[in-house]
Protein backbone atom coordinates (compact mmCIF):
# COMPACT_ATOMS: atom_id res chain seq x y z
CA UNK A 1 0.00 0.00 0.00
CA UNK A 2 1.26 3.17 -1.22
CA UNK A 3 3.03 5.44 1.78
CA UNK A 4 4.19 2.87 3.93
CA UNK A 5 7.59 3.10 3.98
CA UNK A 6 9.27 -0.33 3.92
CA UNK A 7 11.45 -1.11 6.69
CA UNK A 8 15.33 -1.23 5.30
CA UNK A 9 15.51 -4.92 7.04
CA UNK A 10 13.73 -7.92 7.49
CA UNK A 11 13.96 -10.53 9.78
CA UNK A 12 13.90 -12.28 6.80
CA UNK A 13 16.94 -10.95 5.27
CA UNK A 14 18.57 -12.52 8.53
CA UNK A 15 17.40 -15.88 7.48
CA UNK A 16 17.89 -15.67 3.59
CA UNK A 17 22.09 -14.86 5.20
CA UNK A 18 22.36 -17.05 8.23
CA UNK A 19 19.63 -19.67 8.58
CA UNK A 20 21.77 -22.34 6.84
CA UNK A 21 24.34 -21.88 9.46
CA UNK A 22 22.03 -21.78 12.22
CA UNK A 23 20.18 -24.60 11.78
CA UNK A 24 23.39 -26.62 10.64
CA UNK A 25 23.89 -25.77 14.73
CA UNK A 26 20.63 -25.76 16.31
CA UNK A 27 18.55 -27.69 13.63
CA UNK A 28 18.30 -30.75 15.97
CA UNK A 29 17.58 -28.99 19.11
CA UNK A 30 14.63 -26.47 17.24
CA UNK A 31 10.95 -27.89 17.26
CA UNK A 32 9.40 -28.17 13.90
CA UNK A 33 6.67 -25.08 15.20
CA UNK A 34 9.88 -23.19 15.44
CA UNK A 35 11.52 -24.90 11.91
CA UNK A 36 7.64 -23.84 10.40
CA UNK A 37 8.06 -19.97 11.33
CA UNK A 38 11.31 -19.85 9.93
CA UNK A 39 10.11 -21.19 6.53
CA UNK A 40 7.06 -19.30 6.98
CA UNK A 41 8.92 -15.94 7.27
CA UNK A 42 11.23 -16.39 4.53
CA UNK A 43 8.64 -17.17 2.09
CA UNK A 44 6.23 -14.17 2.73
CA UNK A 45 5.72 -12.01 0.10
CA UNK A 46 7.83 -14.34 -2.39
CA UNK A 47 7.27 -16.17 -5.55
CA UNK A 48 7.23 -19.47 -3.47
CA UNK A 49 3.80 -18.12 -2.47
CA UNK A 50 2.46 -16.99 -5.36
CA UNK A 51 0.51 -14.06 -5.56
CA UNK A 52 -0.80 -11.28 -8.36
CA UNK A 53 0.30 -9.11 -11.55
CA UNK A 54 -0.53 -4.93 -10.98
CA UNK A 55 -0.43 -2.85 -14.13
CA UNK A 56 -1.30 0.87 -13.89
CA UNK A 57 -3.82 1.80 -15.86
CA UNK A 58 -2.74 5.23 -17.22
CA UNK A 59 -1.95 3.94 -21.39
CA UNK A 60 0.71 6.39 -21.09
CA UNK A 61 2.48 3.92 -18.74
CA UNK A 62 1.55 0.91 -18.27
CA UNK A 63 3.68 -0.17 -15.33
CA UNK A 64 4.08 -3.26 -13.89
CA UNK A 65 4.71 -5.16 -10.46
CA UNK A 66 4.39 -8.50 -8.92
CA UNK A 67 2.38 -8.54 -5.58
CA UNK A 68 2.94 -11.53 -3.73
CA UNK A 69 0.86 -13.25 -1.26
CA UNK A 70 1.78 -13.31 2.65
CA UNK A 71 2.43 -16.44 5.14
CA UNK A 72 -0.47 -15.22 7.57
CA UNK A 73 2.05 -16.71 10.27
CA UNK A 74 1.09 -15.47 13.40
CA UNK A 75 4.76 -14.78 14.32
CA UNK A 76 5.36 -13.06 11.09
CA UNK A 77 5.98 -9.02 11.51
CA UNK A 78 4.84 -8.36 8.20
CA UNK A 79 1.43 -10.15 9.11
CA UNK A 80 -0.05 -8.99 12.51
CA UNK A 81 -0.79 -5.27 11.15
CA UNK A 82 -4.43 -6.45 9.43
CA UNK A 83 -5.37 -8.91 12.19
CA UNK A 84 -4.31 -6.26 15.16
CA UNK A 85 -6.62 -3.35 13.22
CA UNK A 86 -9.61 -6.10 12.86
CA UNK A 87 -9.00 -6.82 16.49
CA UNK A 88 -9.07 -3.12 18.21
CA UNK A 89 -11.57 -2.39 15.96
CA UNK A 90 -14.19 -5.22 17.52
CA UNK A 91 -13.30 -4.12 20.79
CA UNK A 92 -14.30 -0.56 20.36
CA UNK A 93 -17.89 -2.55 20.64
CA UNK A 94 -17.09 -3.91 23.87
CA UNK A 95 -15.80 -0.66 26.10
CA UNK A 96 -17.26 0.68 29.06
CA UNK A 97 -17.54 3.81 29.94
CA UNK A 98 -15.33 3.37 33.29
CA UNK A 99 -11.70 3.86 34.06
CA UNK A 100 -9.28 0.80 32.53
CA UNK A 101 -6.49 -0.59 34.58
CA UNK A 102 -3.09 -2.13 33.22
CA UNK A 103 -2.06 -4.94 35.47
CA UNK A 104 1.26 -7.34 34.38
CA UNK A 105 1.56 -10.73 35.95
CA UNK A 106 5.31 -11.67 36.03
CA UNK A 107 6.99 -15.09 36.14
CA UNK A 108 10.44 -15.47 37.65
CA UNK A 109 13.46 -16.06 36.35
CA UNK A 110 14.02 -20.01 37.46
CA UNK A 111 9.93 -20.55 36.30
CA UNK A 112 10.58 -18.96 33.24
CA UNK A 113 13.35 -21.90 32.28
CA UNK A 114 11.09 -24.68 33.02
CA UNK A 115 8.38 -22.65 31.25
CA UNK A 116 10.61 -22.75 27.98
CA UNK A 117 10.39 -26.79 28.52
CA UNK A 118 6.73 -26.96 28.50
CA UNK A 119 5.63 -24.03 27.06
CA UNK A 120 1.85 -24.90 26.64
CA UNK A 121 1.18 -26.05 30.50
CA UNK A 122 3.12 -23.43 31.70
CA UNK A 123 1.56 -20.30 29.75
CA UNK A 124 -1.55 -21.94 30.42
CA UNK A 125 -0.91 -22.06 34.00
CA UNK A 126 0.09 -18.35 34.24
CA UNK A 127 -3.40 -17.68 32.58
CA UNK A 128 -4.90 -19.65 35.19
CA UNK A 129 -3.35 -18.14 38.04
CA UNK A 130 -3.26 -14.37 37.09
CA UNK A 131 -7.10 -15.01 36.41
CA UNK A 132 -7.97 -16.64 39.43
CA UNK A 133 -6.17 -13.88 41.57
CA UNK A 134 -7.84 -11.55 40.09
CA UNK A 135 -11.22 -12.98 40.77
CA UNK A 136 -10.30 -14.34 44.07
CA UNK A 137 -8.97 -11.41 45.44
CA UNK A 138 -11.84 -9.02 43.83
CA UNK A 139 -14.57 -11.23 45.12
CA UNK A 140 -13.84 -10.69 48.25
CA UNK A 141 -16.10 -7.97 50.04
CA UNK A 142 -13.13 -6.25 52.05
CA UNK A 143 -12.06 -5.33 48.53
CA UNK A 144 -14.90 -5.04 45.56
CA UNK A 145 -17.04 -7.66 46.23
CA UNK A 146 -18.17 -8.23 42.46
CA UNK A 147 -17.07 -10.13 39.25
CA UNK A 148 -14.52 -9.08 37.42
CA UNK A 149 -14.50 -8.72 33.01
CA UNK A 150 -11.02 -8.78 31.75
CA UNK A 151 -9.00 -10.09 28.69
CA UNK A 152 -5.06 -11.27 29.25
CA UNK A 153 -2.26 -10.94 26.45
CA UNK A 154 0.79 -13.09 26.83
CA UNK A 155 4.10 -11.65 25.85
CA UNK A 156 7.15 -14.32 26.46
CA UNK A 157 10.00 -11.53 25.40
CA UNK A 158 11.63 -8.81 26.86
CA UNK A 159 13.04 -5.63 24.64
CA UNK A 160 16.21 -7.75 24.27
CA UNK A 161 14.68 -10.29 22.96
CA UNK A 162 15.12 -12.16 26.67
CA UNK A 163 13.27 -14.82 27.21
CA UNK A 164 10.12 -12.81 29.63
CA UNK A 165 7.41 -14.70 30.04
CA UNK A 166 4.61 -12.24 31.49
CA UNK A 167 0.80 -11.33 31.26
CA UNK A 168 -0.51 -7.37 30.10
CA UNK A 169 -3.75 -7.80 31.98
CA UNK A 170 -6.76 -5.12 31.31
CA UNK A 171 -9.71 -4.69 33.80
CA UNK A 172 -12.19 -1.77 34.73
CA UNK A 173 -12.76 -0.42 37.12
CA UNK A 174 -15.32 -2.26 38.61
CA UNK A 175 -17.85 -5.22 38.37
CA UNK A 176 -21.46 -6.66 38.43
CA UNK A 177 -22.71 -7.58 42.04
CA UNK A 178 -22.86 -11.01 43.03
CA UNK A 179 -25.93 -10.68 42.76
CA UNK A 180 -26.00 -8.97 39.51
CA UNK A 181 -28.53 -6.72 40.05
CA UNK A 182 -26.24 -3.72 40.37
CA UNK A 183 -22.44 -2.45 39.20
CA UNK A 184 -19.82 -2.09 41.78
CA UNK A 185 -17.69 0.93 40.87
CA UNK A 186 -13.56 0.43 41.88
CA UNK A 187 -13.19 2.77 45.14
CA UNK A 188 -11.87 5.83 45.17
CA UNK A 189 -8.49 6.48 45.65
CA UNK A 190 -6.56 9.53 47.31
CA UNK A 191 -4.19 9.66 45.10
CA UNK A 192 -5.45 8.80 42.18
CA UNK A 193 -2.91 6.44 40.72
CA UNK A 194 -2.96 2.96 42.93
CA UNK A 195 -4.81 -0.02 41.59
CA UNK A 196 -8.16 -0.74 43.02
CA UNK A 197 -7.14 -4.15 44.48
CA UNK A 198 -4.94 -4.36 46.88
CA UNK A 199 -1.46 -5.07 44.39
CA UNK A 200 0.61 -6.76 47.65
CA UNK A 201 -2.38 -9.00 48.00
CA UNK A 202 -3.07 -10.04 44.50
CA UNK A 203 0.85 -11.03 44.19
CA UNK A 204 0.52 -13.29 47.16
CA UNK A 205 -2.61 -15.39 45.78
CA UNK A 206 -1.14 -14.97 42.01
CA UNK A 207 2.07 -17.17 43.54
CA UNK A 208 -0.08 -19.50 45.79
CA UNK A 209 -2.39 -20.60 42.88
CA UNK A 210 0.51 -20.83 40.32
CA UNK A 211 3.10 -23.16 42.58
CA UNK A 212 -0.53 -25.11 43.74
CA UNK A 213 -1.26 -25.68 40.30
CA UNK A 214 2.93 -26.50 39.23
CA UNK A 215 3.33 -29.15 41.74
CA UNK A 216 -0.22 -30.57 40.80
CA UNK A 217 1.24 -31.03 37.16
CA UNK A 218 4.33 -32.63 39.20
CA UNK A 219 2.16 -34.90 40.86
CA UNK A 220 0.79 -36.50 37.39
CA UNK A 221 3.62 -36.59 35.80
CA UNK A 222 3.20 -33.87 32.97
CA UNK A 223 6.13 -31.76 33.27
CA UNK A 224 9.53 -32.71 31.30
CA UNK A 225 13.15 -31.81 32.60
CA UNK A 226 15.87 -30.93 30.52
CA UNK A 227 19.55 -29.78 30.41
CA UNK A 228 20.30 -28.08 33.94
CA UNK A 229 16.91 -28.74 35.29
CA UNK A 230 17.10 -32.13 34.67
CA UNK A 231 17.59 -32.83 38.58
CA UNK A 232 14.07 -31.90 39.69
CA UNK A 233 12.60 -34.63 38.02
CA UNK A 234 12.96 -36.36 41.23
CA UNK A 235 10.31 -35.02 44.20
CA UNK A 236 12.42 -34.56 46.93
CA UNK A 237 14.96 -31.74 44.44
CA UNK A 238 11.27 -30.76 43.47
CA UNK A 239 10.50 -29.97 46.43
CA UNK A 240 13.05 -27.76 47.78
CA UNK A 241 12.72 -26.06 44.36
CA UNK A 242 9.19 -24.67 44.73
CA UNK A 243 10.17 -24.11 48.12
CA UNK A 244 12.37 -21.15 47.10
CA UNK A 245 9.75 -19.82 44.96
CA UNK A 246 7.37 -19.54 47.76
CA UNK A 247 9.31 -17.38 49.98
CA UNK A 248 9.70 -14.26 47.50
CA UNK A 249 7.71 -11.83 46.17
CA UNK A 250 6.51 -12.15 42.72
CA UNK A 251 5.95 -8.99 40.63
CA UNK A 252 2.90 -7.75 39.35
CA UNK A 253 2.25 -4.35 38.43
CA UNK A 254 -0.74 -2.18 38.40
CA UNK A 255 -0.59 0.82 36.51
CA UNK A 256 -3.03 4.04 37.19
CA UNK A 257 -6.20 4.01 34.86
CA UNK A 258 -6.21 4.38 31.42
CA UNK A 259 -7.85 7.75 30.34
CA UNK A 260 -11.14 7.07 28.32
CA UNK A 261 -12.44 4.34 25.77
CA UNK A 262 -10.54 5.32 23.25
CA UNK A 263 -7.43 5.90 24.35
CA UNK A 264 -8.04 2.19 25.90
CA UNK A 265 -8.66 0.69 22.42
CA UNK A 266 -5.45 2.46 21.19
CA UNK A 267 -3.53 1.60 23.85
CA UNK A 268 -4.82 -2.27 23.48
CA UNK A 269 -3.55 -2.26 19.85
CA UNK A 270 0.06 -2.36 21.05
CA UNK A 271 -0.57 -5.38 22.87
CA UNK A 272 -2.63 -7.71 20.79
CA UNK A 273 -0.66 -9.19 17.65
CA UNK A 274 2.64 -8.32 17.93
CA UNK A 275 5.84 -10.46 17.88
CA UNK A 276 8.84 -10.49 19.90
CA UNK A 277 10.50 -7.54 17.44
CA UNK A 278 9.27 -5.32 14.28
CA UNK A 279 11.31 -5.23 11.15
CA UNK A 280 11.32 -1.46 11.66
CA UNK A 281 13.99 -2.19 14.86
CA UNK A 282 16.22 -3.18 12.76
CA UNK A 283 18.96 -1.16 11.65
CA UNK A 284 21.77 -3.38 10.20
CA UNK A 285 22.51 -6.72 8.87
CA UNK A 286 26.54 -7.19 7.90
CA UNK A 287 29.45 -9.49 8.86
CA UNK A 288 27.36 -11.93 10.79
CA UNK A 289 25.65 -9.52 13.13
CA UNK A 290 22.65 -8.32 13.52
CA UNK A 291 22.00 -4.57 15.19
CA UNK A 292 18.35 -3.63 16.70
CA UNK A 293 17.14 -0.79 18.62
CA UNK A 294 15.80 -0.97 21.93
CA UNK A 295 14.23 0.58 25.27
CA UNK A 296 15.89 0.34 28.20
CA UNK A 297 13.24 1.09 30.78
CA UNK A 298 15.29 0.81 33.80
CA UNK A 299 17.16 4.00 32.04
CA UNK A 300 13.94 6.35 31.76
CA UNK A 301 13.18 4.11 28.15
CA UNK A 302 16.29 5.38 26.95
CA UNK A 303 16.51 4.47 23.21
CA UNK A 304 19.45 2.53 22.81
CA UNK A 305 21.41 -0.36 19.89
CA UNK A 306 21.96 -3.91 20.98
CA UNK A 307 24.41 -6.36 18.02
CA UNK A 308 24.27 -9.75 18.48
CA UNK A 309 25.44 -12.34 16.43
CA UNK A 310 23.12 -13.36 13.11
CA UNK A 311 22.56 -17.12 15.26
CA UNK A 312 22.14 -15.49 18.54
CA UNK A 313 19.27 -13.21 17.44
CA UNK A 314 17.72 -15.81 15.51
CA UNK A 315 18.20 -18.10 18.75
CA UNK A 316 16.16 -15.49 20.56
CA UNK A 317 13.57 -14.78 18.13
CA UNK A 318 12.59 -18.31 17.97
CA UNK A 319 12.10 -18.76 21.86
CA UNK A 320 9.13 -16.92 21.38
CA UNK A 321 7.65 -19.15 19.16
CA UNK A 322 4.15 -19.99 20.99
CA UNK A 323 2.78 -24.07 20.39
CA UNK A 324 0.53 -24.64 17.62
CA UNK A 325 -2.95 -23.55 18.49
CA UNK A 326 -2.30 -22.06 21.60
CA UNK A 327 -4.25 -18.87 22.27
CA UNK A 328 -2.52 -15.75 23.46
CA UNK A 329 -5.52 -13.59 24.26
CA UNK A 330 -8.17 -14.88 26.81
CA UNK A 331 -11.38 -13.64 28.20
CA UNK A 332 -12.69 -13.38 31.70
CA UNK A 333 -15.58 -13.47 33.75
CA UNK A 334 -18.13 -10.93 31.89
CA UNK A 335 -15.72 -10.06 28.62
CA UNK A 336 -15.78 -14.38 28.38
CA UNK A 337 -16.34 -14.78 24.73
CA UNK A 338 -18.41 -18.29 25.95
CA UNK A 339 -21.38 -15.69 26.89
CA UNK A 340 -21.62 -14.28 23.95
CA UNK A 341 -22.06 -10.37 24.65
CA UNK A 342 -24.89 -11.19 27.39
CA UNK A 343 -21.95 -10.06 29.80
CA UNK A 344 -21.04 -6.92 28.18
CA UNK A 345 -24.72 -6.32 28.00
CA UNK A 346 -25.34 -7.00 31.54
CA UNK A 347 -22.77 -4.25 32.50
CA UNK A 348 -23.94 -1.78 29.88
CA UNK A 349 -27.38 -2.50 31.46
CA UNK A 350 -26.02 -2.15 35.34
CA UNK A 351 -24.18 1.24 34.02
CA UNK A 352 -27.43 2.75 31.93
CA UNK A 353 -25.45 3.33 28.51
CA UNK A 354 -26.42 2.25 25.21
CA UNK A 355 -23.82 0.65 22.77
CA UNK A 356 -24.08 3.41 19.90
CA UNK A 357 -22.82 5.95 22.89
CA UNK A 358 -20.21 3.53 22.57
CA UNK A 359 -18.52 3.70 19.36
CA UNK A 360 -16.07 6.62 20.02
CA UNK A 361 -13.02 7.65 16.86
CA UNK A 362 -9.53 6.46 17.90
CA UNK A 363 -7.65 9.61 18.03
CA UNK A 364 -5.10 9.40 15.39
CA UNK A 365 -1.51 9.43 17.12
CA UNK A 366 0.44 8.70 13.82
CA UNK A 367 0.43 8.21 10.07
CA UNK A 368 0.24 4.36 11.00
CA UNK A 369 -2.59 4.82 13.01
CA UNK A 370 -4.11 1.07 13.34
CA UNK A 371 -7.17 2.64 12.50
CA UNK A 372 -5.71 3.40 8.72
CA UNK A 373 -5.33 -0.32 8.31
CA UNK A 374 -9.01 -0.81 8.64
CA UNK A 375 -10.10 1.68 5.64
CA UNK A 376 -11.26 -0.54 2.25
CA UNK A 377 -8.04 -1.31 0.33
CA UNK A 378 -8.06 0.95 -3.03
CA UNK A 379 -5.83 0.77 -5.93
CA UNK A 380 -2.33 1.84 -5.33
CA UNK A 381 -1.02 5.12 -7.02
CA UNK A 382 1.26 4.38 -9.32
CA UNK A 383 5.40 4.86 -8.19
CA UNK A 384 6.52 5.75 -11.72
CA UNK A 385 4.03 7.84 -13.46
CA UNK A 386 2.27 9.39 -10.04
CA UNK A 387 -0.99 9.72 -12.30
CA UNK A 388 -2.57 5.82 -12.50
CA UNK A 389 -3.39 3.64 -9.98
CA UNK A 390 -1.73 -0.13 -9.31
CA UNK A 391 -4.69 -2.65 -10.87
CA UNK A 392 -4.90 -6.48 -10.72
CA UNK A 393 -4.53 -7.92 -14.09
CA UNK A 394 -3.45 -11.56 -13.24
CA UNK A 395 -3.31 -14.10 -10.99
CA UNK A 396 0.41 -15.37 -10.17
CA UNK A 397 1.26 -19.34 -8.58
CA UNK A 398 3.29 -20.17 -6.32
CA UNK A 399 6.69 -21.07 -8.01
CA UNK A 400 7.94 -23.76 -5.11
CA UNK A 401 7.37 -25.83 -1.93
CA UNK A 402 10.30 -25.02 -0.74
CA UNK A 403 12.17 -21.56 0.67
CA UNK A 404 13.72 -19.18 -2.29
CA UNK A 405 17.43 -18.47 -1.47
CA UNK A 406 20.11 -20.95 -0.56
CA UNK A 407 18.69 -23.06 1.96
CA UNK A 408 17.95 -26.91 1.62
CA UNK A 409 14.41 -27.78 2.29
CA UNK A 410 15.07 -31.20 3.77
CA UNK A 411 16.35 -29.08 6.73
CA UNK A 412 13.00 -27.27 7.67
CA UNK A 413 11.54 -30.92 8.08
CA UNK A 414 14.35 -33.17 9.32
Amino acid sequence: MSGWPRPAHEIADVIRLYGHGFLATWGPRLSLAQKLVLRALVRCRTAALGGHLERCDNPACSHQRPAYNSCRNRHCPKCGGPAQARWVQAQLDRLLPVPYFHVVFTLPGGLAELALQNPRLLYGLLFCAAAGALRSVADNPRHLGARLGFFAVLHTWGQTLAHHPHLHVVVPGGGVSVNGKAWVHARRLSDGKRFFLPVPVLGARFRRLFLEGLIELFRDGRLEFHGPLRDLARPAHFRRWVRGFAVRDWVVNAQAPLAGPAQVVQYLGRYTHRVAISNHRLLGIDHGSVTFSWKDYRDGAQRKTLCLEAGEFLRRFLLHVLPRGFVRIRYFGFFANCRGESGIQQARRLLEVAPAHLLLPVPPARPETLTRRLLPAGPDLCPVCRRGHMIRVELLPGTARSPPGPLDSRIWIS
